[in-house]
């Protein structure tokens, strides 16, 4: 008998197809849509709230064809939470206007594919990347804002080709080869792969996430190439959509675009392009970060994820901060760089270089920190999309700063889930109080590092004697005294625009031009 690899299992998961009764919606009164729509709305919200379990997550999305018009995802501990949850959602007014299209069940797993070490309990063995991965393969997040392409699958019995009929290094070494296509989405793409053997039609079900539609595409097309897929890989129908938050569900049914924030919106579903639809409060919509999970399951040859070898899998924080940070009205980075510019003050490019950063400051020792993240780093490294990670070292021995760099926004997302357990790590940039400058990545030439930290020292004096100023560090590369990170927090932007208009500003500039092995790369935290 060929050897069949071990399985541990995690969440369950429901996809809910609904179709609308439209001919119904437009004849009901116009109170009994607005119940409909309360009701709807605040059912929703508190399904991606996770107001019925101790954890999971949920979201609800727009569907485009003749397959339905809203899917709704769930992830919860337990089976009987998905059928407590159906339940609960035929209670609501708005049920009566949706039929059921289909469904599919599934639960989230990870096979001996992923680690040995893993099933024979050798714990010591398994790094602290790995554990992560894992963890996120079986807990996994639904990220915001993004497409989703849903299909389920199953391998091929067939007379030819028959993936039960190989051995165990043979179906691993498929699905590594699969991978191998995966990576060139890293950053892009991100799947969630749960089992359904003896649970529904097939054997798999597969979530695709993505913020282009044609990413989605793409992939499953160059991944048909692949033997994996090619010789043993039989699909169901596929199903795409767009996530929207419950708050949009008034503007969806008057057909709006959604989100509504991103076409002209305020965000809680109120259109502002002439749409008179009705739109009602009700509870906030909760946003949760994307996993970029990348599966290792015999259904596991789709390694959408781009997570190269199934070692680097995070969450984006609650909060979905990018690197350069979402800038407010009082800090928008265009305007900031326009100011710079008309100064005469290089203020780098749009996103830092056309780079993605995250930040991330730690109370732990620093030694410890460097350790954890050296292991963290190894994964990264994996992926295209990974410019740079490292420790910074504050010189009067405060808290540490750790940077990671990416080519994408949502790559950079997904490190900062890994990165914010870390241990010790009390804050990530952007989420400060008052208004934070950029962050200044310097390249120091060896022979002027002295000079520059003396400029340094003495630009700090002076910082301190001026309004506004709330706190700048210097901190150090752990591995190279010679790149440094400084980072300046102030109470509003006029009070940094000030200090960026002095004299001794000024001064400071031209003496970096000598000093420097580079130009500065900057990039926004708030």
């Amino acid at each position: 008998m060929v050897e069949a690899p071990q399985t541990d299992e995690g969440w369950f998961a429901l996809h809910d197809v609904r179709s609308i009764d439209w001919d119904a919606w437009r004849a009901a009164p116009e109170h009994e849509r607005e119940r409909a729509i309360e009701e709807g709305r605040t059912f929703l919200a508190r399904r991606e709230s996770v107001a019925d379990a101790e954890a999971g997550d949920s979201a609800v999305f727009s569907v485009l064809g003749h397959k339905g018009d809203l899917l709704f995802l769930h992830f919860r501990p337990e089976l009987d939470d998905l059928s407590a949850i159906e339940r609960r959602f035929e209670d609501t007014a708005f049920a009566a206007f949706t039929e059921r299209e289909t469904s599919y069940v599934t639960v989230t797993e990870v096979s001996g594919y992923v680690s040995d070490d893993y099933f024979e309990g050798n714990e010591e063995e398994i790094d602290e990347g790995l554990r992560r991965y894992i963890e996120g393969k079986l807990k996994p997040e639904i990220p915001d804002d993004e497409y989703v392409s849903f299909y389920p699958m199953s391998k091929r019995r067939g007379e030819e080709y028959n993936w039960y009929d190989l051995s165990f290094e043979d179906r691993a070494e498929l699905m590594a080869g699969h991978g191998e296509v995966g990576r060139e989405y890293a950053g892009r793409i991100k799947q969630v792969i749960a089992s359904s053997v003896g649970f529904d039609t097939h054997e798999w079900g597969v979530t695709l996430f993505g913020a282009d539609p044609t990413d989605l595409k793409d992939i499953v097309y160059e991944m048909r190439f692949d033997p994996a897929s090619s010789r043993y890989g039989e699909f169901g129908d596929f199903l795409v959509g767009r996530r929207f938050p419950p708050a949009d569900l008034g503007a969806y049914l008057d057909g709006a675009k959604v989100p509504t924030r991103e076409y002209g919106g305020d965000g809680d579903g109120h259109q502002h392009d002439g749409a008179d639809g009705h739109h009602h409060g009700g509870e906030d919509d909760h946003h949760h970060g994307g996993d970029g999970h990348h599966h290792g399951g015999d259904g596991d040859d789709h390694h959408h994820g781009g997570d190269g070898d199934g070692h680097h899998h995070g969450s984006e924080d609650g909060d979905g901060h990018r690197g350069e940070a979402d800038a407010s009205a009082d800090a928008d980075p265009d305007s900031i760089r326009g100011e710079l510019a008309d100064l005469d003050i290089y203020a780098g490019q749009p996103h830092g270089e056309d780079v993605f950063a995250t930040v991330l400051y730690s109370e732990a020792d620093v030694d410890d920190l460097f350790e954890e993240v050296e292991g963290l780093r190894g994964n990264f490294d994996h992926y295209d999309t990974h410019v740079k990670t490292a420790v910074y070292e504050a010189r009067d021995g405060g808290r540490s700063a750790v940077v990671s760099i990416w080519e994408t926004a949502s790559a950079a997302e997904t490190a900062a889930g890994f990165l914010s357990e870390l241990p010790g790590i009390v804050e990530r940039a952007g989420e400060e109080s008052g208004f934070g400058t950029m962050g200044m990545f310097y390249t120091i030439e060896p022979d002027h590092r002295e000079a520059f930290l003396e400029r340094f020292d003495a630009v700090g004096e002076l910082l301190e004697g001026m309004d506004g100023h709330l706190k700048t560090d210097l901190l150090v590369n752990v591995e190279d005294e010679n790149d440094t990170f400084i980072a300046s927090q102030w109470r509003a932007k006029e009070d940094a625009m000030s200090f960026f208009r002095s004299d001794e500003f000024a001064e400071t500039v031209q003496f970096g031009r000598e000093v420097l092995a580079d130009r500065p790369r900057h990039v926004f935290l708030a």
